[in-house]
C-alpha cells in the first residue's frame, strides 16, 4: 500500500502537490477564512492576559455549546482527539468489574466498548442492526434488570450516519435507573445536532474540535456534570493526563480569569477554537440557527441522492438519520470516490465492517454546510450528478 502511494506521489507535479481540494469527509472539515487566519497568530504564553481572556471566553462558550448553565457542571478543553474522551471516561469513573451498558450503533460504539474494557469494565452491548437504533423498549428492559453504573450513547456514529434519540434514552434511564451515569459520545453531533446537557440530565459528553465545531483538529472538548465530577474525584484516576481532578483547577481558574498550571495548554489550537465558537454564536439564530442550516443542507442533499439519483441511505428511518454526515449505498463506491477526488473533492469510503465495501461517506457540517458562499455543496452535487451523466443543477448551494 505504501509503495503504491509513493509511486503516485512521485509522479505528481508541483502544482498537483500544492493544489487544494475540498474536504467533505466526516471530519476534519473545511475551515472558514477567519479560522484559517487564526492559525497564523503569534504564540502566546499561558499567563499572557490576552490568552487568559481567550481561554475564559472559550470555556464560557463551551458551556453554551452544550446548552449548560449549571455552574456545578464543568467544561474541559484538552489536547487530543475525541478518542481521548473515551479514556477520560475510563480513567475517571470506571473501576474493575463496573457494569457498563453500551448502545452500539456502529464502528465507534464498538471502539468505545474496547476502550472501557481496557479499564476493567464489564460491558454489555445492545447492538442495533446496521442503519437502525436500539429500540427504547429494549433499553428500558435491560436497565430495569441490571444495575449499570454507566450507560453509553453514541449520538451519531459516522460509520452508519445513524442518529440516536439521546433525549428519549436519557428520559428512560432516569426513570428506571436513576443512579446510572449517562455518557454521550457527541464527536460528530455537537454543533450540528441538538443536545441539551442540563435538561436531558447528561453526566458527561465528549466532542472534538475538527468536526461540526469547525476548528483545527487536536482538541478534546467535553462537559462533565457535578455527579460525574464527584464520582471522578472519589477514585484515584488511572491516568495522569486524563485525570479530571488534575485538570479541574486549571479550567475552573481560567474560566474565572485566573492562570493555573498542570500541563502545557495547546495555546494555538485553543485560539482557533475561540474563533470557531464565536462564529457559531454569531451565526443568524446562533447555535440553533447553525443546526437548522445543517439540517436543511442535509435534506437537500438526501433528496438529490435518493429521489434524483435513486441511491439509498444506510439509515432506515429519517428520524434516526444524522444531519452532518451521509453514508450512502453504491454498487461501486470507489468509482465515485475516485471521480470526485480527481476533480477536487475528497469524500471517503465505508468504515462499518458489514458494509465497508458497499457505501461511501460524505461529511456536510460546519463552514461547508452552513455558508453558501463556500460553494462546497454545489461542487459536491455537481460532481455526483456527473457520475450519472446528469446535468448539474444549482438548487443546492
Amino acid at each position: 500500500m505504501l509503495n503504491s502511494v509513493k509511486k503516485i506521489y512521485n509522479k505528481l507535479t508541483y502544482n498537483e502537490l500544492v493544489a487544494e481540494k475540498v474536504i467533505l469527509i466526516p471530519g476534519p472539515v473545511e475551515l472558514s477564512a477567519k479560522v484559517k487566519e487564526s492559525q497564523t497568530l503569534a504564540i502566546m504564553v499561558p499567563t499572557d492576559p490576552r490568552f487568559v481572556l481567550t481561554f475564559q471566553r472559550v470555556l464560557r462558550n463551551t458551556r453554551k455549546l452544550f446548552n449548560s448553565e449549571n455552574q456545578n457542571a464543568q467544561p474541559f478543553v484538552m489536547s487530543g482527539s475525541g478518542t481521548l474522551g473515551w479514556d477520560v471516561v475510563g480513567a475517571n469513573v470506571i473501576r474493575k468489574n463496573d457494569k457498563v451498558l453500551m448502545l452500539n450503533i456502529g464502528y465507534f460504539s464498538s471502539s468505545f466498548t474496547k476502550t472501557l474494557q481496557l479499564y476493567g469494565a464489564e460491558v454489555k452491548e445492545l447492538a442495533a442492526q446496521v442503519g437502525e437504533t436500539v429500540p427504547l423498549q429494549t433499553i428500558k428492559e435491560e436497565l430495569s434488570k441490571t444495575d449499570y453504573k454507566v450507560l453509553c450513547i453514541t449520538q451519531v456514529d459516522t460509520s452508519t450516519a445513524v442518529l440516536s434519540d439521546v433525549e428519549g434514552i436519557s428520559k428512560i434511564a432516569k426513570e428506571v435507573s436513576p443512579d446510572t451515569l449517562i455518557i454521550v459520545d457527541g464527536v460528530c453531533s455537537i454543533g450540528c445536532e441538538t443536545l441539551k446537557f442540563d435538561e436531558w440530565n447528561i453526566d458527561f459528553c465528549l466532542t472534538a474540535s475538527q468536526k461540526a465545531i469547525g476548528a483545527t483538529p487536536g482538541l478534546l472538548i467535553c462537559m462533565a456534570s457535578e455527579r460525574f465530577l464527584k464520582e471522578s474525584f472519589s477514585k484515584r484516576a488511572s491516568g495522569m493526563f486524563t485525570s479530571l481532578e488534575n485538570w479541574y483547577p486549571i479550567v475552573k481558574g481560567y474560566e474565572n480569569g485566573e492562570t493555573k498550571y498542570f500541563a502545557t495548554l495547546n495555546i494555538p489550537l485553543i485560539c482557533t477554537l475561540d474563533v470557531a465558537l464565536q462564529e457559531i454564536f454569531a451565526y443568524p439564530g446562533g447555535l440553533e440557527g447553525r443546526i437548522e442550516a445543517t439540517r436543511k443542507t442535509s435534506e437537500r442533499l438526501h433528496s438529490m441522492l435518493c429521489n434524483e439519483l435513486g441511491l439509498k441511505l444506510v439509515p432506515k428511518d429519517t428520524n434516526s438519520t444524522a444531519h452532518g454526515v451521509s453514508v450512502v449505498y453504491h454498487d461501486d463506491p470507489q468509482s465515485i470516490i475516485s471521480y470526485l477526488n480527481n476533480n477536487g473533492v475528497i469524500i471517503t469510503g465505508g468504515l462499518h465492517k458489514d458494509i465497508k465495501s458497499k457505501c461511501f461517506r460524505v461529511g456536510h457540517m460546519g463552514y461547508s454546510a452552513c455558508d453558501p458562499t463556500s460553494g462546497h455543496m454545489r461542487q459536491l452535487t455537481t460532481l455526483i450528478r456527473q457520475t450519472k451523466n446528469l446535468p448539474p443543477q444549482q438548487h443546492l448551494k
